[in-house]
Formats: C-alpha cells, structure tokens, sequence
C-alpha cells in the first residue's frame, strides 16, 4: 500500500461517510411507491367537512391529567382541574377518545405526514422537517375537494406544495413570530382568530360562502404555541399548562362559531390530536414515550358517542398510564397514528390516501356493521395495492426473485381473499368479512414488510465485510507505517487484481440489472478494494504482528496476555456504557488504581501528578451518574465560572513555574507584558460572560425577552473568546502546558454562556483529567526510559508497540467520556436548546443546532490536542495515535450495526440508530481531530524534562 497519510485519513473518511448510510438503506428504506389505484368504500359520508386541530407537542397525559392552574391570583382556588375542560367534555359526551402512539422520529414533519397522509417516512426523513420540502406523495389534503389550513410556516407550505395546484391554501405567519422569548400563546391565538375572520369573510362573500359549503372539505389548524412553549420552558411549567388552557378555550369558541355558521347541520366532523409529544426536560426527537404519547379526540358526524362502563372495573383500554386521568368509566381506544388518516378519509367520504398504511379504526366509528366491513375492505385494498406494486417492482429487477408466500398460494392468494370478502359482503356476513379485511391488511402489511427487507442478507454481508476489511487495512497501514517504519515490499500481484476486479465486476452487473441504487455500488466496492489491498501487503502483516506483540515489554506469555484482555475488557465497558452510563463511572474509580500499577516509587516521585490524576478521575466519576434532564441552576453555572476564572489567574500568578532551566526564552515571552495582557483578557471575558449570562437568565425568566444587547455581547464574547487562539499564535510560546491552558481559556466563556447546569463544572474536570493524563503518560516514559540517554530537545521518532493501544485506548475511552459525561445516547434530546435561547431566541432550528453541536464538540477538540501533544511527548510518529484509534474503533461500530433496531420499541429504535451513527462517526472523528490537534499543537516544542 503506497498511502500517504492524508491519503488515509481520505479513505477514512469517505469509507465512514458512506457506511452510515448504509443502515437507512439496509433498515429504513422509505416505503413510499407510485402507481397505485385508489380505493374508496362508497358508501355515503356522515360528514360533509372535517376539522383536524393538531397542538404541536402536547403530550397524552398533560391533556387529560388534573392540574393546579397556572398563574393563580390572590383569591383563586389551587385546586387541581382539568386545563382543558371542553376538550374533556368532548370525552365525557360527544365522542371517543384515546391515545395516539407515534413514531420515531418525533418531529413535526414525520408527525404530520403519519396523521395527514398515513406514511410513516424512513428515519431520515427528520432532516427535511424544517424547510420547504413538499411532501411527494399522497395525503387526505390531495385527496380533498380543497383544504384551507392556518399556522407554522415550517408545516403548512410542504402539504401545500405538495398536493395539486390549487387544491391546498395555507395561510402562516411568519417565522419571526417563532420567539420562544416571548408569549407562546400569541402563536396559537393568532391562528384561531384568522379562522374567525375567515368564516366571517365567508359570511358575505358568496363565492367563499359556496366553497365552504360544499362537501369533502377539511379545514387543517396547526397550533405551534404549545411545542414553543415546551421547549422554553418544559411541558410541566406554568406557561405550557397555559397554553393547554388557550387551545382548549380556542377550540371551544371555534365549535361554537362554526356550528352557528353551518345551522347546526350536523355534518361536522372534529380530530384533535399532535403530532408528537414532549420529554420532561423539554425536548422530543427520539422514541422516549412522553414523545410518542399523543391526545386523540373525536367527536361530531360518523364518530361513536362515548362508552360508559357502569361497574367498578374500569372500561375497556385503560392502563396504569391513564389511570389518573379520572376517565376510567369511558373508554378509551387507542390507535397508531397513521391509522387518523383512514379515518379523516372516511369521515368525508374520501379515497385513501394510496401510501397510508392507517388501518381503520372501527371502534371510533358511528357506522353499521356493513359500512364498517366495506370501509375496511376498501382499506384492505388500498394497502394490498401498495404491495402489488412493490412486488411488480421487485419482480421485473431481482434475479431468480422468491415471492411472498403467503398471498401466493392457492387459496391464500392475494385475488382469492380479495373475492372470499366481497362474498361476504354480498351475502351479509359482515362480521366476518371484517374478520378476513383486517387479517388480509396483517398479511399484506407483512408483505410489504417482506419487500422491505428483501436485500437484507446481501447488503449486511457486504457492509459486515466493509467493515471488517477496514479494521484490518488500517491494522496494516499502521504496521507498515510505524513499526516496520517502511512502505510496503509486496509487488503487485496481477492475479490478485484480476481476481478481485472479477469479484467487482460480477457484483456490480448484478447491481446494475436489479437497478439498484448507486449507493450500493460504494457498499459493494469497499470490501473489496480493502481485502484486495489487505492480500496485497499480508506478508507485511505476517511479519509485523510478532514485533508488534515483542516489542510492548519485556513480559512474554501472561503479561501479554494480560494487556490484551485488558484491552478487550475496556472496550467490552464501552460498549455496555452505551446502555448505562454508570459504567463509565466505575472506569473513571478503577483508573484511579493506574498509577499505582508502577510502583509505590513512581507515586512518591510524581505526587502531584497522581494526585491531580485521582481527584480529576474521581470528579469525572461523577457526571455519568448524574440525570441527563438538567433543570437551570445560576449557581452550577457560576460556580463554574469561578473555577475557571480561578484557573486563569492563578495560571498568569504562578505560570511561570512550569517552564524548566533550558526554556529561559519561554519564560521571557510568558513574562511580557504583551502575554500577560492576553491572558488577562481571556480571564476578563470568563468575567463578562458571567456577568452576561446571570443578566440573560434573569430576563428570560422574568418574561421580558433577551436583551439585544445582552445578545450582541454574548455573541462578541463567543467570537472574541475563539479569536484569542488565532492571537496567541503570534507568540513563540510553544510549551505544552501553556498551550492547553490557553486551549482551555478560550472554550470556557463558551460552556458559561450555553450551559444551563453542570456542564462547565465537566468542562473544568475533564481538561483537569486530560492534562494530569498526558502528564502521567510523559512520567510514565521517563521512568521506562530512566538512565537511557536522551537529546534535550526531543524530535526522534520510535517505532510503535503494544503499549501505544493502551494510550489511544485511553484516548478512545475519553471520546465516550467526551459525550456521556453531560448527556445520553438514548437520548439525544437530552442536550438540551435551552441555553442557546440566550444568543439565539427566535425559533432558527439550523443555527441552534450548529451552537449546540459546537459546545457539544468542545470536548473533543481538547482531547484531539492532548493526544497531539501526547504524540510529541513519546516520540511517537506523527499520526500514529490517531491512527491506531481509527483501526479499533470499527469494532464497536460492527457489534452496533448488528444491534440496530427497526421494529419494537421506538425508543429501542431510536437507541441503536444512535449507537450505530455515534460509533461510526468516531473514525471520521479521529480523522478530523488530527487536523484539530495539528492546527492547535502547531509549532510545540517538548523540552526534556527530569524526573521528580
């Protein structure tokens, strides 16, 4: 392999870019196919016009549950109520009612795209929910005569860009409104009162007047209020209850108008539900169950009136969940969220949308027992199309392609059911034909899913090869590199291309007559491209695994062994630490044994350093056992600030005393007044960011917004703090020590000013744990190396041993450290957007993302710049840390990719994406972080320094 090392890193990171994909195109292929017919039942619509009320991020139980209102006055009862008593009396007389589950992702696009067009979109889907992005398939607003719908430009515009032209208007406000700064109520009142002033237009103007009169209407109101609400200020605060009681009183007066309009006709039908729910700390996004936990009331023309159960036991549907929601005695009915879309369709009489798989949900249904059957079959038909279609698809492309057995058979054949139901129908057997119509819509949903994961076994071998030839190409890479310190001696072999060219070949004729996608030409070409090279250069890996295992020490036999079980056991640890994060914390107290391992003499004579090393190691112990829902806390903030603040004056007091005999000229500059100056200005923005933040947090909760000006100077402080790095490259200051002080200085307005509780008491400990970690490691060598001579300036290179896997072990462990010390994989929620309000207040979800991306990637740029400075310390080759991280870390990835989920809990899904996504990017990491840590050790010297 003749690899430059940038050429690596490339392969590194292309390789992990495209892999990723490959578990939404193995698990998460989007279902949505074309060319179907469409299905309706025929039978008349109870309904003339539907309302479908979705509140954005109201959770089931906060609608349904007792609660003390909000704000009380002087004089006020504080007794717990319902907040919204007319929704419940919708409930208790007019209707059903149950639970909506949704799924993952918990987003406001996938959300709505399940309840309005009945298609649960892959996974991926979560990155086109805040943009205009139509949605490019089939919905009941397409399927309307019109649909008139007011509220978030985020949702409105891709329903209405999506349908035929001219069949959707949307009316929004606009993106400023979006303030979570300000009265989330404003949202969802504004909303209602342009449906008031719509109506009234309609009043006197007769060509409105006929639209509105005319049947298979829908009128969409999207009321944001709630979800701006939750994410400001949590689903249990005082302004969130408020908001439930705004909606409810909205609703109230809306019903009220619209049946005065109308003459009471009694040809409306009402849906109120939402799209997702919201986490406790005021998140959503994954599959947690306060998130996937949605209201669903009916009431009005076609829906059952409610089911009273009149004994002790309660009705039917209830659980511990709704058991103090003081409904026990009324049904409940709970339902999938797509199956809302079958039942908007037939309210209004509408075909089904032709990519739902909603299945009707019966029992909400006002019906006789041969309009429920025909509905449903009509359902049945529509979702045996979809699978018609899918499998045509599949015929005409697979070679020697294997049917789905159960619709293929004899009397179980697709045609054979579908004319047994009509039958039915003909001759009355109702029941029984809904029997066989809901049997008929298991069996081809399972078909479907059959279609789905049909490639599964060719596209997780390849991957599982992929994978396993990149851990052993960068095992050799590494090998040949820095320990057999030499490009690779093998020739090319022209029989080994022109085999593996074959392989190529044939695998990708075989692609390209299943017209598969071009994704899959990477997954194929990987493995391949890597085994071939691996073959290339086995004589080098032949040779260089015995050095590798002779040169780690002098111990043969048990202490190698020891090392290797070892290393597994650490990286067995991480793993289970994806699943609980305490493991993380009896890591941190067994690696207060490490320095012991070397002897009672190596504790006495570095002190210092094993002290730091025990109480950082002990501090870290205790973030991965604190709860990931932070709750806001000025005084872990400014506590945090303090010890920053602390450490940067003391640093300028006694820093003088890290620099040795022979680094006189680093101390000349570390005295100026110029150095001094900058250090004191770094502290002084730690001051002002304190000062800021605390004005910030205050005014936010007191209600009356963010300053600009507090925002104007946050972000000049953010900016100035980041610059102060790019400054102090003007100084010819190289020492180690000095450069992660300064690292340090700079990140620690940022974890004061997006910190809400106690990340920056992590920050603090984390570079405390980094910095005595480096130190032991340089302690550690200069005790292996006591009594050998050594240059004054260190800029010899050595060839790598086993000893090195311990160290990117170590820094591998940290990276894990790194993410879980303040938040959870099962999560990601967890992270919370709060602190961002205070530099970004109106809703910006890319911008906010990027800062809470970047706060959450400090961390790793201060790991990325010990591990350089660790690679300079040990004379080790520039690189070859990082690289041997990059050669382990696939094997989490690989254990992880065989863990991912696409079926069961949601939130089980949602947590072996994570794990799958994060253990994969941890390559791509290291590759990026050698750039980092290039770009902040730059120029270091390392003098040699003597041992205590």
């Amino acid at each position: 392999m003749q690899l430059t090392r940038l050429g690596f890193l490339a392969i590194a990171v292309i390789f992990h870019f495209a892999y990723i994909w490959s578990i939404f195109d193995i698990y998460f292929v989007s279902p949505i196919v074309h060319g179907m017919r469409h299905h309706s039942s025929g039978v008349e619509a109870p309904a003339k016009r539907l309302f479908l009320i979705v509140g954005d991020g109201l959770r089931a139980d906060k609608c349904f549950q007792f609660h003390t209102p909000p704000f009380l006055k002087d004089g006020e009862d504080p007794s717990p109520r319902p907040l919204a008593p007319y929704l419940r009396s919708r409930v208790l007389d007019a209707g059903s009612f149950g639970v909506s589950h949704t799924r993952m992702p918990t987003e406001s696009r996938p959300g709505h795209v399940a309840l309005i067009a009945g298609l649960y979109e892959d996974v991926s889907s979560v990155t086109t929910g805040w943009k205009l992005n139509p949605v490019n398939f089939d919905s009941v607003f397409n399927q309307s005569r019109h649909t008139w719908s007011w509220g978030s430009p985020d949702i409105l515009p891709m329903f209405k860009e999506g349908a035929v032209s001219g069949r959707v208007d949307a009316l929004s406000y606009s993106e400023e409104d979006e303030d979570f700064t300000a009265d989330s109520t404003n949202l969802d009142k504004w909303v209602f009162d342009h449906v008031k002033e719509f109506f009234s237009r309609a009043a006197t103007d007769p060509e409105l007047r006929a639209a509105v009169n005319a049947d298979k209407i829908v009128f969409f109101l999207h009321l944001l209020g709630l979800d701006t609400a939750g994410h400001a200020y949590r689903p249990y605060s005082q302004e969130y209850l408020r908001n439930i009681e705004v909606v409810d009183n909205g609703v109230r007066e809306l019903v009220s108008m619209i049946d005065s309009f109308y003459g009471n006709d009694d040809k409306t039908a009402w849906v109120f539900t939402a799209d997702h729910g919201m986490s406790d700390w005021g998140s959503h996004g994954d599959g947690h169950p306060d998130n996937t936990r949605t209201p669903l009331i009916a009431w009005g023309a076609g829906i059952r009136t409610p089911e009273i159960s009149t004994g002790e036991e309660p009705a039917p549907g209830h659980d511990e969940f709704s058991s103090d929601w003081n409904l026990n005695h009324v049904r409940r009915v709970d339902v999938d969220q797509a199956d809302i879309t079958a039942l908007m369709a037939h309210l209004v009489g509408l075909d089904y949308p032709a990519n739902s798989v909603g299945v009707l949900p019966l029992d909400f249904l006002d019906a006789s027992e041969k309009v429920k059957a025909q509905s449903l079959f009509a359902n049945a038909l529509e979702i045996l199309e979809m699978f018609k279609v899918k499998e045509a698809e599949k015929m005409t492309t697979h070679i020697n392609f294997v049917p789905f057995a159960p619709l293929r058979e004899g009397s179980n054949s697709s045609s054979s059911r579908v004319e047994h139901i009509h039958s039915l129908i003909e001759s009355e057997d109702y029941a029984s034909a809904i029997a066989l119509s809901k049997d008929l819509i298991m069996v081809s949903l399972q078909g479907l899913r059959y279609m789905q994961t049909y490639d599964w076994l060719f596209l997780r071998t390849v991957v599982t090869l992929g994978y396993l030839g990149w851990i052993l190409f960068a095992l050799t890479f590494v090998i040949q590199q820095h320990i057999l310190q030499r490009k690779s001696s093998n020739r090319r072999s022209h029989t080994a291309f022109v085999g593996f060219f074959s392989i190529l070949v044939c695998v990708n004729g075989v692609l390209f007559v299943q017209k598969s996608p071009w994704t899959y030409y990477i997954y194929a070409f990987a493995p391949v491209f890597f085994w071939w090279q691996i073959w290339i250069s086995k004589n080098d890996l032949i040779e260089g695994l015995p050095l590798l295992a002779q040169s780690s020490s002098g111990n043969k036999g048990w202490g190698l062994a020891l090392q290797i079980i070892g290393l597994i056991a650490v990286l067995e640890a991480i793993v289970y630490g994806y699943f609980q994060r305490v493991t993380f914390t009896v890591c941190f107290l067994l690696g207060t044994i490490w320095p012991w391992l070397y002897g009672i003499q190596f504790v006495d004579r570095n002190r210092r350093t094993v002290a730091l090393w025990t109480v950082s190691c002990v501090a870290m112990s205790i973030f991965t056992i604190l709860p990931v829902i932070k709750v806001e806390s000025l005084l872990l903030i400014h506590s945090a600030a303090f010890m920053m603040l602390a450490a940067g004056i003391g640093y300028i007091r006694y820093g003088h005393n890290i620099f040795g005999e022979r680094e006189r000229t680093h101390l000349e500059v570390f005295a100026s007044r110029h150095m001094q100056a900058l250090l004191g200005a770094q502290c002084g923005l730690i001051g002002i960011s304190m000062v800021v933040t605390h004005a910030s947090v205050e005014s936010l909760r007191a209600k009356q917004g963010l300053p600009l000006g507090n925002q104007v100077v946050g972000w000049l402080i953010l900016v100035l703090s980041l610059l102060m790095l790019s400054i102090h490259g003007f100084f010819s200051l190289g020492h180690y020590q000095h450069r992660l002080m300064i690292l340090f200085l700079a990140f620690s307005p940022t974890f004061i000013i997006l910190t809400i509780s106690y990340e920056g008491l992590f920050y603090v400990s984390f570079c405390a744990t980094l910095a005595s970690w480096v130190q032991m490691e340089y302690k550690i060598q200069q005790a292996r190396e006591a009594g050998k001579h050594r240059p004054q300036k260190i800029s010899s290179t050595r060839p790598l041993n086993l000893g090195d896997y311990r160290i990117a072990l170590f820094f591998f462990f940290f990276i894990q450290a790194g993410f879980f010390g303040t938040g959870n994989v099962a999560s990601l929620g967890s992270f919370s957007l709060e602190s961002v309000y205070r530099l970004i207040p109106v809703f910006s979800p890319f911008a906010m993302g990027a800062l809470l991306i970047f706060k959450i990637l400090i961390p790793f740029a201060v790991i990325s710049a010990n591990l350089g400075i660790l690679n300079r310390l040990l004379r080790v080759p520039p690189s070859a840390l990082f690289m041997i991280v990059m050669s382990i870390s696939d094997i989490l990835t690989l254990n992880f990719f065989y863990m991912v989920k696409d079926e069961g809990s949601w939130l089980d899904i949602g947590t072996t994406i994570s794990h799958f996504v994060i253990a994969s990017l941890l390559c791509v990491f290291a590759a990026v972080l050698e750039l980092v840590s290039e770009m902040i050790v730059g120029d270091l010297v390392v003098f040699e320094e003597k041992e205590a």
